[in-house]
């Protein structure tokens, strides 16, 4: 089986959706080498949150309603699978500004958060902001940049 035909693509509409495919997570016959959600912060709208749960931060109960889900469900399969594979979760969000919106929440339900943000000179700098699984809060960055199609690494720190 090729590579392109092993990709399976789910579109979901909402926060609804996201918790229905992971409640149903452990009746799949084959895990997933990985579930990618993007823009996972966009699919939970005030509006919807706060009709269905009524309180002030209904949008943030919501969002780690699915994250523990979420979580749940990975952890459930990395079980099953045992030395045969592992299942990841990578998330998405867009964020304007230093730190990324709802930080606090991810960083309680994700185990490595990244940041991608360019630097205004051609160059982009992702930067490591801790693992869960660790403990370890040291940021460390990695400056890189597109030159000729490539991805080349300038520097890094910590």
């Amino acid at each position: 089986m090729s590579l392109l035909q092993r990709i399976q693509i789910k579109y979901i509409e909402d926060g609804d959706e996201i918790r229905k495919y992971f409640a149903a997570f452990h009746l799949l016959d084959d895990f997933p080498a990985a579930v990618i959600v993007d823009d996972f912060a966009d699919f939970f709208s005030d509006r919807s949150c706060q009709q269905r749960y009524g309180i002030a931060r209904a949008r943030d109960l919501a969002m780690v309603r699915a994250l523990a889900l979420c979580h749940n469900a990975i952890g459930h399969a990395n079980a099953k699978l045992g030395t045969l594979g592992y299942c990841n979760l990578l998330l998405s969000d867009v964020h304007q500004g230093d730190t990324p919106r709802l930080l606090f929440i991810y960083q309680r339900w994700v185990n490595s958060i990244y940041t991608i943000r360019g630097d205004g000179n051609g160059s982009y700098i992702l930067q490591n902001l801790g693992s869960s699984e660790t403990g370890s809060k040291k940021a460390r960055k990695a400056k890189y940049s597109i030159a000729l199609q490539y991805l080349v690494l300038e520097e890094t720190s910590t």
